[in-house]
């Protein structure tokens, strides 16, 4: 089976977010700024992810492997060779020996500034490995500019690293609920990465300006619609519920806990994301726990906490 060598990186506060996101997205655990995985994932997905190289020639020494290059079909496209640190620490200069190393034993067209291909070389279990190699495209980006906002919401890198939590590798396969989804944000960042999501609010305002945030993005305002979560119906793979709907108004226990019980009618699998430990309620509400992480920002603390 073929595995794909991933790089990341993620500010410390968001070290624990990065590792559960990451675990349930590559279903694989995290080396230092790298991960092996099975699951092919466009690097995109991630906010944490920067690079995606395919395992797929190898050697036991560079001459080894250069050996096999020259037998690499490119199909006449011009080519860029971008090196990856995984397990051995090369500096600047050695990654660029290697990527020139690589690039001259190909058969074809480098082109540095608008390649048609990018390929990849790095070194892991004392081997060097070659493929082909996709590079992330922080698209989250573009979202934090919206036309209707919360200043407590969920940050746009939080907010997708929530949904990939919940969708896993799967994703698109996948009919998701965000049943408190307040100005969209969560949406958003779901349906830019082609998944099946729909939100709704008990807040007239929230769902207004959820339709509009959704416009803005080439979104269907129909995907919103108001409604109390204890109130629906039909059933979901995953449901992302930000239970506070903002920092000032957290819920009492009662209240939790009909919400949470209502969430695990409707779902398989929810992420739930709080203000507050919430396990004893989680659980009162027939929830087992799978994992769950804190993000910390200054003095305030997001418990996000994965049930099924």
């Amino acid at each position: 089976m073929t595995r794909y060598l991933y790089s990341y990186s993620c500010h410390e506060e968001e070290l624990e977010l990065c590792r559960l996101e990451l675990g349930r997205l590559l279903d694989a655990p995290l080396s230092d700024g790298f991960v092996v995985s099975e699951h092919r994932v466009h690097p995109s997905r991630s906010p944490f992810l920067k690079r995606r190289v395919e395992l797929a020639l190898s050697g036991a020494s560079l001459p080894e492997l250069l050996e096999q290059l020259p037998l690499v079909d490119l199909n006449g496209a011009t080519f860029k060779v971008l090196c990856t640190v995984a397990d051995a620490p090369y500096s600047y200069e050695e990654q660029r020996g290697l990527e020139r190393s690589v690039g001259a034993s190909l058969i074809g067209v480098a082109d540095m500034r608008q390649p048609e291909r990018l390929l990849g070389i790095t070194f892991w279990q004392q081997r060097y490995w070659f493929g082909d190699c996709v590079e992330a495209s922080a698209v989250w980006l573009a979202h934090r500019q919206k036309p209707q906002n919360y200043s407590t919401a969920l940050g746009t890198r939080v907010a997708r690293a929530v949904v990939n939590i919940a969708a896993g590798p799967a994703g698109e396969a996948l009919k998701v609920i965000d049943p408190c989804c307040g100005m969209g944000t969560v949406l958003i960042e779901a349906l830019s990465m082609g998944i099946n999501i729909r939100g709704v609010d008990r807040n007239p305002l929230a769902v207004r300006g959820a339709r509009v945030n959704l416009a803005h993005f080439g979104y269907s305002k129909d995907l919103v619609s108001l409604g109390d979560l204890r109130e629906l119906e039909g059933h979901y793979d995953a449901a992302i519920v930000d239970l506070p709907y903002n920092l000032c108004s957290v819920l009492p226990i009662g209240e939790q806990l009909d919400m949470l019980e209502s969430v695990r009618r409707l779902a398989d699998l929810a992420v739930v994301v709080t203000t507050e430990p919430i396990e004893t309620q989680l659980s009162a509400s027939g929830f087992s726990l799978m994992d769950r992480c804190e993000l910390h920002k200054g003095a305030f603390t997001r418990f996000i906490t994965l049930v099924k």
